[in-house]
């Protein structure tokens, strides 16, 4: 791998990434505000003023949090890699691509944002039908999907061309990676945009009277499961190669960095039916079926689980350390920069183990459609990949902007790492604890009639308000310090791009035959879903008209 690090990062490219990492903290800060809201109305703590909608707060949260910042933060950090491991700087048609996607995006995600704040579209951020938003909700979110196409094969191009000019070269983890996460995206993306585009849009401008709601929550789930992946497999990256450079070791195996990727890639996708099992119209069969790939997606998990801390201990013992835990010592502890992500793979223990639960179908029965999924949530795309996210926002700035995190931003960036993690368990962990008691998600404030089992669960709603303030206040800590790293010293900043050990044997080149893993990953989704869509359509799908409850 070449690690030879430039003097300064591209200034063209840099306004690439800086853009795209800027509108995700903008993001963040706004989802984060309707975050604050909606936990404190639902902990019965406040009223909302002026007409504002709980379910409005609701949907904002979901698709700003969800949606908006982790699409331009992973594109801003793969656009930054790229741009470093795959020549030294961006193509000129892969900046206007680029730059393309990200004006889409924009248009489309302030689009769709506008209408939420109009209330015209307080269904959720996964838009179930037969509720029915305003057309152009549905419009913004279909220019945000196709603004981030765009930025996807601006990658693809720079990958290809970088093959081109290395024949026989294998390419760089980095961008190996970046391109896998990408081709994810671009395959899940599919099935959200005909959900969309073909049957939402026309539904919703009243072209079509009614729609097909099974066949429209399956399209939804064939992206929405790995929409998670899209989130983590960037997080991914940063353990496997960034990590690594951080704590002054080497990649472990370079070999089971690809291959846990391409297997994420392979069973990633054709899993949506878990997030279904209580839905009445899928045969018990085909929800078994993709019940066992989810499981498949265990085994990667795991296998980065194994290559993250045998880096640790390699690293400790090349150091001197000793004993079964004593790599724990010479870890830096006190840089933020591995602070942050490190506390994030912790969460994903636990984040981990609830997925499995989630997945598995009598314990599904269980806590399907209460707080437990809700905590479950925040445990991995606002613990996991958010903690990691802030980690990689402390050296990435400075090197795109050519400054040097100062000390003082390195102690804000702890104390905002802590503060993070003590609001995410008093908040996710009173969701896990009164999910399992029965306490319903997607639901205003509410006594139900002051029924004994409601007035149970008021602590823990009081609980999870205060764990959501506190993370508010971390969130605020957050947005002061991204200013602040702009405003650190002149300075050059390395991209710490890890290298991998010596290995007896090298990375086989069958890894990038990208033909051969796309096709796999077609024939696995047809096999899981084809039968199961056909049974969606005939005289039993009569279809909904659309609803308007807000």
């Amino acid at each position: 791998m070449d690690t030879t690090q430039p003097k300064a990062f591209d200034r063209k490219d840099g306004a690439l990434v800086m853009a795209h990492i800027l509108f995700a903290f903008f993001a963040l800060l706004l989802g984060g505000i309707a975050g604050l809201l909606q936990s404190v109305v639902r902990g019965g703590n406040v009223t909302l003023p002026g007409g504002i909608g709980y379910y409005q707060l609701l949907t904002a949260h979901g698709v700003l949090m969800a949606l908006v910042f982790t699409t331009y933060f992973i594109i801003g950090f793969l656009y930054s890699g790229a741009s470093l491991t795959l020549g030294g700087h961006l193509l000129p048609r892969v900046k206007r691509l680029g730059w393309a996607g990200y004006g889409l995006m924009t248009v489309g995600g302030l689009l769709a944002l506008a209408m939420i704040l109009l209330n015209k579209a307080s269904v959720l951020y996964t838009f179930y039908a037969p509720l029915k938003a305003s057309p152009y909700f549905y419009i913004g979110m279909a220019l945000v999907v196709i603004g981030s196409w765009l930025s996807g094969f601006g990658l693809f191009y720079q990958y290809r061309y970088w093959k081109k000019t290395n024949q026989g070269k294998l390419s760089p983890l980095f961008g190996f990676m970046a391109v896998c996460t990408m081709l994810l995206w671009q395959i899940a993306t599919i099935g959200v945009a005909i959900e969309v585009v073909v049957q939402l849009i026309p539904w919703s401008f009243g072209w079509t009277e009614r729609i097909n709601i099974m066949l429209s929550r399956t399209l939804f789930w064939y992206f929405g499961h790995p929409l998670v992946y899209f989130w983590l497999l960037p997080a991914y990256m940063c353990w496997y190669v960034i990590i690594p450079k951080l704590i002054g070791g080497k990649i472990y195996s370079d070999a089971l960095a690809r291959l846990s990727f391409i297997l994420l890639l392979l069973f990633s996708v054709p899993v949506g039916f878990h997030h279904q099992l209580m839905e009445p119209g899928i045969s018990p069969l085909w929800k078994y079926i993709q019940v066992a790939l989810t499981f498949m997606v265990v085994v990667p998990s795991l296998m980065t689980a194994f290559s993250l801390f045998a880096t640790f201990e390699t690293n400790g013992r090349a150091k001197g350390a000793t004993g079964l835990f004593g790599w724990l010592k010479v870890l830096p502890w006190k840089d933020v920069r591995f602070f942050a992500p490190f506390v994030g793979m912790l969460a994903f223990i636990p984040a981990g183990a609830g997925g499995i639960i989630n997945a598995s179908n009598q314990m599904n029965e269980v806590v399907h459609n209460t707080l437990w999924v809700t905590g479950h949530f925040h445990l991995t795309v606002a613990t996991s990949v958010a903690l990691t996210f802030f980690g990689i926002t402390y050296w990435l700035i400075p090197v795109i902007t050519g400054r040097v995190l100062t000390p003082r931003v390195n102690k804000l960036g702890l104390l905002q790492t802590i503060i993070w993690c003590i609001g995410m368990f008093f908040m996710s962990g009173s969701m896990h604890v009164v999910g399992l008691l029965g306490s319903p998600r997607r639901t205003a404030y509410t006594t139900y009639g002051d029924h004994p089992d409601a007035i149970l669960w008021m602590p823990y709603h009081v609980a999870m308000a205060i764990g959501g303030t506190i993370l508010f206040i971390g969130l605020l800590l957050m947005i002061y310090n991204v200013i602040a790293l702009m405003r650190c010293p002149k300075g050059v900043t390395e991209y710490p791009i890890g290298e991998a050990m010596e290995a007896e044997e090298s990375t086989p080149r069958y890894l990038e035959r990208w033909g051969v893993w796309i096709g796999l990953t077609v024939v696995l989704i047809l096999f899981a879903y084809t039968i199961p869509v056909m049974d969606m359509f005939g005289p039993m799908q009569t279809g909904s008209p659309g609803y308007k409850t807000w």
